[in-house]
């Protein structure tokens, strides 16, 4: 009797626990989220066009290395690492940060660039970690894992450093920047359509990541949504990268 009552209990306190971990706040659109162009006979928003038009020419000229300075083609190792990382700070971070401030004249934490709800943030993240610890262990003994990332990358602190320089702003790229503007003008749709650019991000890696970042980058929307911030899945993917680039023998 005292198990059946026990279950009894602990049922309406799951459910509870899982409504206040899903119940994410509101994304109400203001006047400038509405404003629209008239193109061509086609009433399009303007916000919404501009963060889709931009995100995805920066994700174009950096896949087509567009935007890397002469000579960096020939730099290894953890010299190239860091070029990277200093290109994709400045393309994916800077760039957008510009059109938020001067061309939306915006405030960075309409875009995620605040805490958020932190404690939710911190404690969805370390359950993420816990998950995805001993998956990307696993992974790091595939051939294809280790061919791509187990080129030597510098000093674990210099390789944490690149991850936070690269990773942080392309985060803000395509789940700031980008999604929250879609969440105010489309709803929760905003979470699937953030999904192209950042697929595409993936192409080249091995197969069985680039598949995976369809279910891993809805992960990432999902907490940003929850949340807030980009904060929770700018630390959850430098944490899981550096993870895999030390799992394999990459630090030196």
């Amino acid at each position: 009797m005292a198990g059946a009552g026990g279950a009894r209990l602990s049922l309406p306190w799951l459910a509870g626990l899982y409504d206040r971990a899903t119940s994410g706040p509101d994304y109400a659109a203001t006047p400038a989220d509405e404003r629209t162009v008239r193109l061509f006979g086609l009433d399009l928003p303007v916000r919404a066009s501009t963060v889709l038009l931009v995100s995805t020419l920066l994700v174009v000229a950096e896949y087509t290395g567009a935007l890397l300075p002469a000579g960096a083609g020939s730099a290894t190792g953890a010299d190239a690492a860091r070029i990277r990382a200093i290109e994709r700070a400045i393309a994916f971070g800077v760039v957008p940060l510009l059109v938020v401030v001067v061309g939306f004249r915006d405030r960075p934490a309409h875009y995620g660039v605040q805490l958020g709800d932190w404690r939710w943030g911190a404690g969805l993240l370390l359950g993420g970690i816990v998950v995805m610890t001993p998956i990307i262990l696993a992974l790091a003994a595939v051939p294809s894992f280790r061919d791509y990332y187990g080129h030597p990358s510098g000093s674990l602190p210099g390789v944490v450093t690149n991850n936070l320089v690269e990773l942080v702003p392309a985060e803000f790229l395509l789940r700031g920047f980008l999604l929250f503007p879609l969440l105010r003008r489309i709803g929760p749709l905003a979470i699937v359509v953030v999904q192209l650019p950042f697929v595409f991000s993936h192409i080249g890696k091995p197969d069985i990541e680039l598949y995976s970042t369809f279910l891993g980058g809805s992960v990432f929307a999902w907490l940003d949504w929850r949340t807030g911030s980009i904060l929770w899945s700018a630390l959850g993917h430098a944490y899981v990268l550096t993870l895999m680039i030390v799992a394999v023998g990459g630090i030196t």
